[in-house]
């Protein structure tokens, strides 16, 4: 299946690895042009040259979502060398794990700025662009914990669940402008950032984390934690031209890990 990628420039934030690691991958397979963004360089450039040696074409950036001054230059420089974003994953950091409960402000500020109005203002930077060319894919990746709340994952919970709403606002302002917005939603994705949550939680609960494990992959239907490629290639399809009818939509891609309808 051609997805229609050739001659389009994603963003893709997170991209040193893990989750946005496998889509910048998988985006580049499809023929895109893939901007590497990373707090970690060392990391966008190791996932940029992963993407060269299988003959994809990309370019990493150091790029702190904390950070909004950034914004303007690196937007600005992006569209003097590659033409503007056609695909944008918004993919953020997760707080530490805490309960909801007596969080110091300070601590749900940072996280607010980083996991949330970072994406909001980036998604807004390169908006106007997309509209006027009557294509574009805003893609922001989430957490589980948006339908179904993970326990000791209050900051995480509460944040990401703001950007659902604002997603699904979205779509429905510039859907008649070619640009479709979708949520993704991991469940037990093989990851670093689940097995420090599978480390963390051996830790409370004096366990192993080979019983922690155990446990979880214990409770998702296909029993076991989905590889990382398995979750981009869905963010592939979904930022590709035949994708064009799917907007407002939050994609679970969880093994049927989520009980909630």
């Amino acid at each position: 299946m051609d997805l229609g990628l050739q001659q389009k420039t994603a963003l893709v934030f997170g991209a040193g690895g893990g989750l946005g690691g496998a889509i910048a991958k998988a985006l580049a397979a499809e023929g895109a042009a893939v901007i590497v963004a990373d707090i970690n360089l060392d990391a966008a450039k190791a996932t940029a040259a992963a993407i060269a040696g299988a003959g994809g074409h990309s370019r990493p950036i150091g790029w702190d979502l904390a950070d909004l001054s950034v914004i303007e230059a690196n937007i600005a420089g992006i569209e003097a060398d590659f033409g503007g974003v056609d695909v944008l994953v918004n993919n953020t950091g997760g707080p530490p794990p805490t309960p909801a409960a007596g969080q110091d402000p300070a601590l749900w500020l940072s996280s607010f700025q980083s996991m949330v109005l970072s994406v909001i203002a980036i998604t807004d930077r390169v908006l106007p662009s997309m509209r006027a060319r009557k294509w574009g894919r805003v893609i922001t990746s989430t957490s589980s914990g948006v339908v179904a709340p993970i326990a000791n994952l209050g900051i995480s919970n509460a944040l990401r669940l703001s950007l659902v709403g604002w997603s699904k606002t979205l779509a429905r302002e510039v859907g008649r402008d070619g640009v479709t917005c979708n949520i993704v939603l991991p469940g037990r994705i093989a990851t670093p950032r689940i097995s420090f949550l599978d480390e963390r939680k051996a830790e409370r609960e004096g366990r192993s984390v080979a019983d922690v494990a155990a446990e979880s992959t214990g409770s998702i239907p296909v029993g076991r934690y989905g590889d990382p490629q398995e979750y981009g290639d869905v963010v592939a399809f979904l930022a590709s031209a035949r994708a064009s009818y799917i907007t407002g939509s939050v994609i679970r891609i969880d093994g049927g890990l989520i009980q909630s309808i």
